[in-house]
């Protein structure tokens, strides 16, 4: 999610994708919003809308694990992302303990990042298999029942574990693998490969600035949100 790859000239597709991930995050956002603070009839948990939010998570998976095979100062980043995403676990958890988030994407990414030097040896096709095993792993997990919630990290929990934004290392690792090796697939020379450039278009102005938006815009919603309804009474 951070924005910098390299300091190198920026790879533009990729600030377009950050784009359109979170554009698709903010959408889905929305309808979470209105379902969970306003009762609006609209479902998140399923159809179209689940989709579009797991789409941009997944993006958002590749995109940093692109990123991270390009850039130079990941543990520098993953402990940055790893800081904010602390602080957004205790203020959610002060906002309403039935909407805590204890290990939502940031959480994810900041660990991904800071594991990355683990992989960043790795030839690009065994990435694809241990990434391919993670998943694999994550439906066998997924029926594992526990007593407490110690491993929720890795997606082992019990019936009462809670976390409106939950994306555990296993399965999740895997597509953040499949990044890493995307990235030494397509990116080894370290310049975009679009022989083309939309220069300066609003998707890729946002995917510049991906954690900025990301912090702001759940506030931004939930204002909106308040006064469309406060104005309706």
């Amino acid at each position: 999610m951070e924005k910098r790859e390299t300091g190198r000239a920026r790879i533009w597709e990729l600030d377009f994708l950050r784009g359109i991930a979170l554009i698709l995050m903010i959408y889905f956002h929305v309808i979470f919003d209105l379902y969970e603070f306003y009762n609006v009839p609209v479902s998140y948990y399923s159809g179209i809308n689940y989709y579009i939010g797991k789409t941009s998570a997944i993006l958002f998976m590749l995109l940093s694990g692109i990123s991270s095979s390009l850039s130079r100062s990941n543990i520098k980043r993953g402990l940055k992302i790893l800081g904010i995403a602390l602080v957004i676990t205790l203020v959610s958890h002060l906002y309403n303990p039935d909407f805590g988030i204890k290990f939502g994407i940031l959480h994810f990414l900041g660990i991904c990042m800071l594991l990355y030097p683990l992989f960043s040896k790795l030839n690009k096709y065994l990435l694809i298999l241990i990434g391919t095993g993670k998943i694999v792993l994550g439906r066998f997990i997924s029926n594992i029942s526990v007593a407490n919630d110690y491993l929720f990290p890795f997606g082992i929990y019990s019936p009462t574990f809670v976390s409106s934004d939950y994306y555990p290392l296993i399965p999740w690792l895997g597509v953040f693998l499949y990044g890493i090796a995307l990235g030494k697939f397509l990116y080894s020379k370290k310049q975009s490969i679009i022989p083309f450039k939309i220069k300066d278009n609003p998707v890729s102005i946002i995917g510049r600035h991906t954690l900025t938006v990301y912090l702001l815009h759940q506030p931004v919603i939930l204002a909106i949100l308040w006064l469309i309804f406060y104005l309706k009474g």
